[in-house]
């Protein structure tokens, strides 16, 4: 009997998701600029670099949309409290803004008009959160990787802001709470309030808006407010037909408007940084406008701050008061300590029970998440850079992370304006840097130390000065040690006057020796 010949296997089908062991690594495509994050400064970097020529770039964005935190930020009532006309691009002028101040969902609209109108949608990639930034030294260039793949740059602009994290307490108990949580920039649409208990943590920005939205529909309404704020008077009204053709037939006169709001707030500017005692006069008429809504003196006092005006950020709204005077809110005059099962217990030890809470509790400004995922020169962390607080050369660059470009950087923060002032006047130092680069034949540049330390020091001497440190309060624009790494201490005009153009005796310049994929070191050139 012959024997039996054994069969061959049957060849097993690839799976398409598995890489194959001889398959070449897959290229990581190169750009000039990748731009991380896509609201008022990534989109405002795109058109920038678009007009400057510079059309080799992406815009990464880890949500679905563009907007930022005007995508992000969805709560009832939220709304700028900066004037349209004058929250808006100078490029992209918007003569059919319906408010003076104008909500949310207008804001949204309105950038993503400009993502259409100057052409930015080939260049969005959605989906894509950064997780990691790294210089590569021996390519003098970004690795960029997110969520949806690699790109190498010669450039990175972070725009991610500082209102992108929110902040939520670790407290006792938080866990464990049988309702509803969530943070005032995370608001959950599908869950109703009506009729509920509703406990709101914060008095800040976001919960001025929030509580006169949800007060008149909640059952009860428990308002824990560790500090009080100043609130003054919101001038709001409908702009009328007649203005809305004219800024539309005759542009130059939304010019003279946004021109006219600038000029007030820029006039403002010497009572915050030098002469904190002429907001006398303003904190009084925040509490005529307190005692105007508010009849009960025991809520007065609850609701009046021990701490000059302007020192943390001036609320505006005609609504805040009688709502926290309504008779189906409690105002705690206590920060929030711990949740036991529905009981959320104050500082004060009081119990209040409820059934939602919603934290109004901002950001992580003086610790932007982002440092964590940047590494520059030797593999050095942002964050442990910025372990000693936040700071960069004219809120832009900084030392040991070359052509990192931040808009919205450390300092360049606002306490009476529009903040889309800064973010311009930080396009033009970077498009600036880009051309510069491209004309001396250098391929990435970083601030020398004694430029940055410098600009650093100046800059903390002359916030000495300010009602941000002589005020008498604590604000999220100060690290714990009560350094400010946020706003900017002078004027719109100088900053803009700081940033007209890049001045190369503050900078190393490095020039790539080889073509890109050579491991060879970059040479430093000198200046």
């Amino acid at each position: 009997m012959a024997p039996r010949t054994k069969k061959p296997p049957l060849p097993v089908e690839p799976d398409p998701d598995e890489p194959r062991a001889d398959a070449a690594p897959q290229a990581v495509p190169h750009v000039r600029v990748a731009v991380v994050g896509s609201g008022f400064g990534g989109l405002g970097a795109g058109v920038r670099l678009r007009r400057a020529g510079i059309t080799d770039f992406v815009i990464l964005e880890r949500a679905d949309s563009v907007g930022g935190t005007w995508r992000d930020n969805s709560y009832p009532g939220c709304a700028c409290d900066v004037p349209s006309h004058l929250y808006s691009f100078s490029f992209a002028p918007n003569p059919d803004w319906p408010r003076v101040f104008s909500a949310q969902p207008d804001i949204r609209a309105y950038l993503e008009r400009v993502a259409d109108t100057f052409g930015l949608r080939p260049h969005l990639r959605f989906g894509a959160e950064v997780t990691e930034l790294r210089w590569e030294e021996e390519h003098t260039r970004w690795r960029v990787t997110t969520r949806v793949g690699s790109w190498t740059a010669d450039a990175v602009v972070s725009a991610a802001g500082p209102l992108a994290e929110p902040k939520i307490p670790d407290l006792p108990g938080l866990d464990g709470f049988p309702g509803k949580v969530f943070h005032s920039s995370r608001w959950d649409h599908d869950y109703d309030l009506t009729g509920k208990r509703v406990a709101v943590v914060g008095t800040g920005a976001s919960a001025v808006q929030i509580i006169p939205a949800i007060q008149p529909a909640v059952g009860s309404l428990t308002v824990f407010q560790r500090t009080p704020a100043w609130v003054m008077p919101r001038a709001d009204r409908e702009v009328t037909g007649v203005e809305k053709w004219l800024h539309g037939k005759l542009p130059p006169s939304g010019l003279l408007r946004r021109s006219a709001l600038f000029a007030i707030r820029e006039l403002q500017v010497d009572a915050f940084v030098r002469r904190p005692q002429f907001l006398k006069l303003v904190q009084q008429v925040a509490l005529r406008h307190m005692h105007r809504a508010v009849a009960d003196p025991a809520l007065r006092a609850r609701l009046t701050p021990d701490y000059r005006i302007g020192c943390k950020r001036i609320l505006l709204s005609n609504t805040y008061f009688p709502a926290l005077a309504a008779p189906n809110t409690e105002v705690v005059a206590s920060g929030l300590r711990e949740l036991r099962g529905s009981t959320l217990v104050a500082a004060d030890g009081s119990e209040h029970e409820v059934d939602a809470v919603v934290f109004g509790t901002g950001f992580h400004v003086t610790d932007l998440p982002i440092a964590e995922r940047v590494y520059g020169v030797g593999g050095m962390a942002l964050a442990e850079a910025w372990k000693d607080g936040m700071e960069a050369l004219r809120g832009s660059t900084v030392r040991g992370f070359p052509n990192l470009f931040f808009l919205i950087g450390p300092n360049t923060g606002l306490g009476n304006s529009s903040m889309i002032l800064m973010i311009e006047s930080q396009l033009n130092y970077l498009i600036d840097a880009l051309t510069t680069l491209d004309s001396i034949g250098a391929t990435a540049m970083q601030p020398t130390e004694r430029a940055q330390r410098q600009w650093n020091l100046e800059l903390q001497h002359r916030m000495s000065r300010t009602v941000w440190t002589t005020g008498g309060c604590r604000s999220w624009y100060l690290e714990e040690d009560g350094k400010n790494t946020v706003l900017w201490p002078s004027s719109t005009s100088a900053f803009r006057r700081a940033t007209r153009h890049v001045d190369l005796a503050e900078y190393e310049l490095l020039k790539r020796t080889a073509p890109l994929g050579d491991a060879l070191d970059p040479e430093v050139v000198p200046v």
